[in-house]
């Protein structure tokens, strides 16, 4: 424990041996049911969380889960324009209810509160902090099988907030090839330790492209390295996903759940197998 410390650990990263991240789990709204929470995070931004998070929440709700994502990005928020959702979110006296998709997924996000989506959210990071806890404990999450979390980048604020507040079952790292993926991992891994967050693995994005004629596999970034670091810290690697106009031009069109590919034939039993633990 730091000499200056104030006892309020809700903003704090010091990792003290006193603390219990498990003392701070805070109820979602008596009216919320939701059975598993995933976290889908990355050491650093641009890797692709958001779309991700989305295509895990499609896929298990094409398998007959009633799914949810939070999109805890406040500053970059992106989940309701891969789910095609403009309008805003509603709420009354009881609180506040989740935008559905068009297969029924459940979204909260920033994005269905402001007033126009282009506005920039410029909030300190203890407001951010305070809104991802609202997500979770205002809004009426109804029947959840599996909820996702679009974690921010890095291992600020709204992850220590997320990690500290909610319970989560575990977390899906996701990376890139380049060669910043060890340093990305380790981060991510080391906050999940000292939170004692389970890791379920590592999802490689933008792993390759593949050429239309040959169906070879084209490495655009160079080698990836992703098996190697998953194996440094003995985590599974649960699946590689392509660069692909498809993916780009669902996402776009706000049309994430029309997708179909066995990108995640490797993670969905492997979170399923995780969150039954």
């Amino acid at each position: 424990m730091s000499e200056t410390c104030n006892h309020d650990c809700s903003s704090c990263s010091q990792s003290c041996e006193s603390r219990d991240p498990k003392s701070f789990l805070e109820k979602p709204h008596e009216k919320s049911t939701i059975r598993k929470v995933i976290g889908v995070v990355s050491g650093k931004g641009g890797v692709g969380k958001s779309m991700v998070s989305s295509m895990l929440a499609a896929n298990f709700q094409k398998k007959g889960y009633r799914t949810a994502v939070m999109d805890a990005d406040i500053t970059g928020p992106s989940i309701p324009k891969a789910f095609g959702i403009t309008g805003r979110a509603m709420g009354n006296e009881e609180g506040i209810y989740p935008a559905l998709s068009k297969t029924g997924i459940q979204i909260m996000s920033v994005n269905l509160l402001l007033e126009n989506v282009t506005d920039p959210v410029i909030w300190r990071g203890p407001v951010i902090a305070g809104t991802v806890k609202q997500f979770w404990q205002e809004v009426i999450w109804d029947n959840v099988d599996y909820m996702f979390v679009d974690m921010p980048p890095g291992t600020g604020d709204v992850p220590l907030t997320v990690f500290q507040t909610i319970p989560v079952d575990g977390i899906v790292i996701v990376t890139s090839p380049q060669e910043l993926v060890s340093m990305i991992v380790a981060k991510a891994v080391k906050m999940a330790q000292m939170m004692n967050i389970p890791i379920i693995g590592i999802i490689e994005n933008m792993s390759y492209v593949e050429c239309p004629d040959c169906k070879k596999h084209i490495e655009i970034f160079g080698k990836s390295h992703v098996d190697e670091v998953a194996a440094e810290y003995n985590l599974p690697v649960l699946g590689k996903i392509p660069m692909t106009p498809a993916i780009a031009a669902a996402s776009d069109a706000g049309d994430i759940e029309s997708l179909d590919g066995d990108w995640f034939a490797t993670a969905i039993p492997a979170i399923e197998a995780a969150s039954k633990a």
